[in-house]
Parts: C-alpha cells; sequence; structure tokens
C-alpha cells in the first residue's frame, strides 16, 4: 500500500477501525510535530516531514488490536502494530514506526524517527532530556554547527509545547475539544 501523505496514513487507521480517541490522539501528536517541523523548517534542517506526519498518525495503531493499552500501561501494541502495518502492504520503514516510537533507546533511528517519538512525549507536556538531546545532536550534525547553537533555538521550543501540554491532555479526553483533523 502506497501512503504518500499523513491524510493517507490518518485515513488508514480510520479504514482499520481506530477509535476517537486514538484519533484524538495521533491529531494532538500531529500538532506537536507540526510545530517541531515548523521550528526546522526555519532553521533550515532538511527533514521528510510527510514521513514524520505518516509516522504520527501511524505509530499507535497496533492498539486497535490492544485497546487496554489505549488508557493503560503495555506494549504489545509496538510489534503487533508494525505487523499489521506490514501486513497491509505498508512500507517497513514507515512500519518501523510502531516500534521506534517506544524504542527509540535500542534502535538505530532516523532524524525522522526520534521526531516522531519526541512529539509523541512533548504533546502530553513531557519533557525526556535524553531524547531531545538526540534529536538536537542529529541536528547540530546535520548542520554542522555547535550542538548548544542548537540547543539554545530548539530548548525554548520544547519547553513551549510540553507548557500546552496540559490543554493538550484535557481535549485528547474531553469531546467538546473535537475538531477536524487538519494538522495532517
Amino acid at each position: 500500500m502506497e501512503l504518500a501523505t499523513g491524510q493517507d496514513a490518518f485515513d488508514l487507521i480510520k479504514t482499520l477501525g481506530a477509535p476517537e480517541h486514538l484519533q484524538m490522539h495521533v491529531t494532538l501528536v500531529g500538532e506537536a510535530a507540526d510545530l517541531v517541523l515548523g521550528a526546522l523548517s526555519d532553521l533550515g534542517v532538511s527533514v521528510e516531514s510527510e514521513f514524520v506526519r505518516m509516522g504520527v498518525a501511524l505509530h499507535d495503531i497496533g492498539k486497535i488490536i490492544h485497546t487496554h493499552e489505549m488508557t493503560g500501561p503495555g506494549s504489545e501494541h509496538e510489534p503487533d502494530g508494525e505487523a499489521l502495518l506490514l501486513e497491509k502492504g505498508v512500507s517497513p520503514r514507515l512500519a518501523r514506526c510502531c516500534m521506534s516510537h517506544a524504542r527509540w533507546q535500542e534502535m538505530e533511528c532516523s532524524l525522522e524517527e526520534l521526531l516522531i517519538a519526541l512529539s509523541d512525549k512533548l504533546w502530553k507536556g513531557k519533557r525526556v532530556e535524553e531524547l531531545e538531546l538526540l534529536v538536537i545532536d542529529r541536528i547540530a550534525q546535520l548542520q554542522s554547527v555547535d550542538r548548544w547553537h542548537i540547543y539554545e533555538m530548539l530548548d525554548s521550543l520544547f519547553e513551549s509545547i510540553a507548557a500546552d501540554g496540559d490543554i493538550r491532555l484535557n481535549r485528547s479526553v474531553s469531546p467538546f475539544w473535537r475538531r477536524d483533523t487538519e494538522w495532517i
């Protein structure tokens, strides 16, 4: 199955039966991702933005199978989500986001995969220093600049996104905040 845009990926999760709660989660993670992608664009960092958007839309698809993991802990959705996407003909590189969004510490990840993992943390107000520094170091390497130059620019962005985490968390559980998923 050829997916070209975040909207294609979002349409796929709806076709596969993603409940509204999961669709809202994807929307909120996508909002955080778009803020990060915008900042990277402003910095002149070359990133496959549509890959990030598709990965955001698909990263938790395994929760359709493991519904208990939508509201509680668990990691069974990760390998089963990847398997589901591969079964549907999604590229292995994209299907891998089901694993890498949560297992970025154990895997060699692309910058795009790290951005998906980062967005999945920031949306809810969670800062993960190790992940943020991996992203910063990767960008500094790509830009051939000092890590602290990138840190100075991105740390305040990460803080700003995380600071709105409570608002997004409330939106994730409140039907009154439901809106179109135009972020994709």
